[in-house]
């Protein structure tokens, strides 16, 4: 689907900063694939890339510097280029009275800012923030905190444990070109010296257990945010959440292993019913006739998959899942778009 330019006085004008980077660029595909209507669309980045064309629905667009753009030319601003552009630049946008939906951790934990999933706690668009910002979740969050809704409802969660095997492509480009550019080196020379900017140590045929920065209490950052945005988000702020993050050789695609302990005896069957009935969420049969689950499997992008759903044979309140999601779309792109039409929806932009 592709909607160009509304003549309408209601339509939002919308900026995306970062519009060059990963997510950035999945939010334009997006705006086109879900006919999104929009008075303006201006499309921001650091200098290097100002200037640059980028076709989105019939026609091109310019890339503007961000430091030549004027926030008051939009009415929502998705922010998605890295929590040091939004720590500066959100103030600014929100000076010019523009809406921010940002897409970084900068202000995922401050008191008067919502942290929204717009299938989980819809509520916090009821009216427009008054700090005129709005916080994306995390890739990994979003997934986990959408299918663990309404298991806590239906049955109470007492302990969730998650391990995470996320992709290249939660660095950005970046990220997805360093793993592609180390694994041509390490087949033609296991030996050669492989790049490391992005992942440390190399992630080519490698698996990297920890993401982000490591803590006091020796989690990381990515692991402490996994806790306290599934607490904020879910109104549970002593859900006990443990998590170890772990980055894969895989381009694009997040997985998770989870284990929910809940209050009461879980039945399988009732438990792969609900989850089959949320809203954008795809239960596989568990690879018991050749469906397995992976992010280069995944069907489709806007989806969560769920698979390997089994109720622990020595503890019956407790239940494993295997979750994967496109953690651009699902995880980023698709969240932060859902917002931003809930607040169309109800009148805020």
């Amino acid at each position: 689907m592709s909607m160009p330019l509304v003549d309408d006085p209601l339509a939002p004008r919308i900026a995306v900063v970062g519009a060059t980077g990963a997510v950035g660029g999945t939010l334009l595909e997006l705006i086109e694939d879900r006919g999104l209507r929009y008075r303006e669309l201006h499309l921001v980045a650091s200098a290097r890339s100002a200037g640059l064309e980028i076709r989105v629905g019939d026609r091109d667009y310019r890339v503007t510097d961000l430091t030549a753009f004027h926030f008051g030319d939009a009415d929502v601003v998705f922010f998605s280029a890295g929590h040091a552009v939004s720590r500066a630049w959100v103030p600014v946008a929100v000076a010019h009275g523009s809406l921010v939906i940002d897409n970084t951790f900068a202000f995922r934990m401050n008191a008067d800012i919502p942290l929204v999933v717009p299938q989980v706690n819809a509520a916090e668009l009821d009216r427009r923030p008054p700090a005129g910002v709005i916080a994306n979740p995390n890739s990994v969050t979003i997934p986990l905190v959408r299918v663990v809704r309404d298991v806590e409802r239906r049955w109470g969660v007492r302990q969730i444990v998650v391990s995470t095997y996320q992709a290249a492509s939660g660095s950005g480009h970046s990220g997805i070109e360093e793993l592609q550019e180390a694994s041509r080196l390490a087949l033609q020379d296991p030996q050669a010296q492989m790049p490391a900017k992005e992942f440390s140590p190399a992630l080519a045929f490698n698996v990297v257990p920890q993401i982000g920065q490591v803590l006091a209490n020796g989690f990381t950052l990515q692991e402490q945010k996994l806790l306290q945005e599934s607490r904020k988000i879910l109104s549970l702020p002593d859900l006990d959440v443990t998590a170890t993050c772990v980055r894969v050789p895989v381009v694009n695609g997040h997985s998770a292993a989870v284990w929910v302990e809940c209050l009461s005896p879980v039945d399988r069957t009732e438990l792969g019913k609900l989850l089959g009935e949320l809203e954008g969420v795809t239960v596989h049969d568990d690879g018991m006739h050749g469906d397995v689950l992976t992010p280069a499997t995944l069907g489709d992008p806007n989806h969560i998959h769920v698979g390997r759903i089994r109720v622990s044979p020595t503890n019956p309140n407790g239940f494993l899942l295997w979750l994967v999601t496109d953690n651009l779309r699902v995880g980023a792109a698709l969240n932060a778009l859902q917002i931003m039409e809930e607040l169309v929806a109800k009148g805020h932009l």
